[in-house]
């Protein structure tokens, strides 16, 4: 199963038996059994016929806006939760296991980043020497996650301080590998003010659409968060939990780099930034998917790497009620 991108402008999504047929400037059917979700990142129609035979083989429909960000979905309105799940995860939020368990992905976000780049130097001997350099001093970071003690609400601004700041190194060191065309300052957001950050900030938005679906199915509350505040309308958790998944987002970017499938006519250039295009999000959104689909050993056994977000949700709700 995949991810069906609906990304043309005026496209009209309709059902027809048991498929969904995409119209454009040309016809395309898809059995209902090859989908997964949709993805909708443009204006485009969709009938209630198809929106139903979504929601009936539990396909969620996820709507994109320009930078890849979730604002909204369609989806079963039967998830598999129970009401002591989340008054578990609220209880924890306040003491010391919310902390330890949000420390946890902190930590996992870091040791990823450091595995990226060691992948990276191993190839580059030229800047084995600063890579090294930079994740002695990650380590050193990460070690200092490993002490805190206390509750969240006591540790906050010093996760948050520790993950800016292991953030800024991983990034400078990544800065150093581009190709001189696509060379970044540092992170951008909103617009994105190169293409590094424009592909990235797409790739963590498909993640964190992912992230969420992952959330509700397990049962937990995406809005209640540990790391993140719980702000009107925020899916805190979902902003948590993204941090030891985001190193599946900067891999695809660093390989699509690496393998100079990256162009300049991929962007449209914005008032004070840049945006990804059409044939830009096919792309990325085609190699977000064989990143995806590729499996790992997990646990002891094989996985695809899709699949660890959902099991590791499933694993967090099951402990928090004792399962």
């Amino acid at each position: 199963m995949d991810d069906l991108v609906i990304n043309t402008r005026g496209a009209y999504l309709k059902k027809q038996n048991n498929c969904f047929v995409v119209k454009t400037d040309k016809i395309t059917e898809i059995s209902v059994g090859k989908v997964k979700s949709i993805l909708i990142t443009t204006s485009a129609f969709l009938s209630t016929d198809a929106i139903k035979l979504a929601v009936d083989n539990n396909i969620d429909i996820i709507f994109l806006d320009y930078n890849g960000t979730p604002y909204g979905r369609v989806w079963h309105s039967k998830p598999g939760s129970t009401a002591l799940i989340r008054r578990k995860q609220l209880e924890i939020s306040e003491k010391e296991k919310g902390l330890k368990l949000a420390g946890q992905w902190s930590i996992e976000k870091v040791e990823t980043q450091m595995e990226t780049l060691n992948k990276l130097k191993s190839t580059r001997p030229q800047v084995k020497e600063e890579f090294d350099k930079n994740t002695d001093k990650m380590n050193n970071l990460k070690e200092k996650f490993q002490k805190l003690e206390g509750t969240i609400e006591e540790k906050r601004q010093t996760m948050m301080g520790l993950e800016g700041m292991c953030a800024k190194i991983y990034f400078s060191s990544i800065k150093q590998i581009m190709p001189e065309k696509f060379k970044f300052d540092s992170r951008s957001r909103n617009p994105a003010k190169d293409e590094f950050n424009c592909l990235l900030n797409y790739s963590y938005g498909v993640l964190y659409s992912k992230v969420e679906k992952a959330c509700i199915i397990a049962g937990l509350d995406p809005y209640i968060g540990f790391v993140h505040t719980d702000n009107y309308n925020k899916k805190s958790l979902v902003f948590d939990l993204i941090e030891p998944f985001r190193y599946l987002a900067d891999r695809t970017v660093l390989y699509l780099f690496a393998k100079k499938l990256v162009k300049k006519e991929y962007f449209d250039k914005l008032k004070n930034g840049l945006n990804l295009n059409k044939k830009g999000k096919e792309v990325l959104i085609k190699q977000l998917n064989e990143t995806f689909e590729k499996q790992i050993k997990y646990n002891g056994r094989n996985i695809k790497m899709k699949n660890i977000i959902q099991y590791r949700c499933h694993k967090i709700a099951n402990g928090l009620i004792d399962k």
